[in-house]
């Protein structure tokens, strides 16, 4: 039988836990064609938030829908293609009307169209004389906007791993040009998502940016423990199982209700339960769980200086005020003026959020196992 609790994929159908009001405002908002940032840590759900609205608009005539994950995208022409490729196949249903496309659309660029018989798939390229003149950047970022306009219908484009323009050579002058077409774009919405936090905020939450206030942002917030209680209890029921509520919400607060989390230590729960959950069960399956990981977080601490590891220690045993003499001699943080430089060091490596004054673990079962493992050796 398989497990009913998925994680490090996206969560389908009865797989999907709770976001209701999420869903609710990212639907109205793509009906709106109000362009949506999504921002949350990592390994939160919002790829699986994404998919579940669409599913909504995949077989609505009135609407055009694209999902273009941009995680390997590593220079702005791999972009470019990425955006061309997934905007048309959204607008047509098989290869001739792919090829119809990109002839009526994109002729000027002297694309090329590549057909695989094995799998029935096909993409367009612009080769090694692709370069972005004014007309080829007009031709490609347009494209939905034209097709839809065309079509009369409306065009929702979701990317996913956004925060990587960042990357790009000249990011600033991409994000103007992409910023320049797209708020023009009157029948399309964008929807902007990625698994970097901080680098999300900088591209959308700072006035010097292009991208500052270029539609709504969405924090996604920890789905609460009363929804994890009724989902675990309800996938357990589900497999004939049973498990107590006291029993759900003890998996959920044990890892901080990181979706993520919660799920992988369900499974842990139901693959060494026969028929009722027992306390001792749940204990057992967390310490393997930390048990799995602790290489890993080895292997990330061994990486570190020694004044890395010791601020990260200092969050973990909830230190505040981090430029005080007494913290920074204690745990051995050199200067306050070093201080920017470890949140800075923790922020690019997603170990961290900053929330105001509030500093915390992304992963909490990293934090975990600093407080209990790490510094217990």
């Amino acid at each position: 039988m398989e497990t009913p609790f998925v994680y490090g994929k996206v969560a389908k159908n009865n797989e999907f836990t709770n976001r209701i009001k999420d869903v609710t405002y990212l639907t109205n908002n793509f009906k709106g064609l109000i362009n949506t940032i999504i921002v949350s840590p990592r390994r939160w759900g919002k790829t699986s938030l994404v998919n579940k609205v669409a599913e909504q608009f995949e077989n609505d005539t009135n609407y055009f829908l694209c999902k273009i994950d941009v995680f390997n995208c590593r220079t702005r022409d791999q972009f470019y293609s990425a955006f061309a490729n997934s905007v048309l196949k959204a607008s047509v249903t098989d290869w001739e009307g792919f090829a119809a496309g990109v002839k009526k659309y994109l002729s000027a660029l002297l694309p090329k169209i590549a057909l695989s018989d094995s799998v029935q798939s096909y993409e367009l390229s612009f080769g090694v004389d692709f370069n972005e003149k004014s007309l080829t950047i007009d031709e490609i970022l347009d494209l939905p906007y034209k097709i839809a306009l065309e079509k009369n219908r409306k065009f929702i484009v979701c990317i996913d791993e956004f925060q990587n323009v960042s990357d790009y050579e000249d990011f600033i002058g991409f994000q103007q040009a992409l910023r320049a077409h797209w708020q023009q774009h009157d029948n399309v919405c964008y929807c902007l998502f990625g698994s970097k936090r901080h680098m999300l905020l900088k591209i959308f939450n700072e006035y010097n940016m292009p991208f500052y206030k270029f539609g709504d942002i969405l924090f996604l917030e920890k789905i609460s423990t009363v929804d994890w209680i009724k989902f675990i209890s309800g996938r357990f029921t589900d497999t004939n199982k049973e498990i107590s509520d006291e029993l759900s919400s003890e998996i959920a607060k044990k890892v901080n209700n990181h979706p993520y989390y919660v799920q992988q230590l369900s499974q842990q729960v139901w693959l060494r339960t026969e028929k009722n959950v027992t306390e001792e069960t749940v204990s057992e399956s967390f310490e393997s769980l930390i048990n799995q990981l602790s290489l890993l977080f080895t292997n990330l601490i061994d990486s570190m200086t020694i004044k890395q590891i010791n601020f990260l220690i200092a969050i973990a045993k909830g230190e505040k005020n981090f430029s005080s003499k007494q913290v920074l001699s204690n745990y051995n943080l050199g200067t306050s003026a070093n201080i920017k430089n470890l949140k800075n060091f923790a922020l690019d490596k997603d170990l961290i959020d900053i929330k105001g004054d509030l500093i915390e673990f992304q992963d909490p079962m990293f934090e975990y196992w600093i407080l209990n493992n790490y510094l217990k050796n």
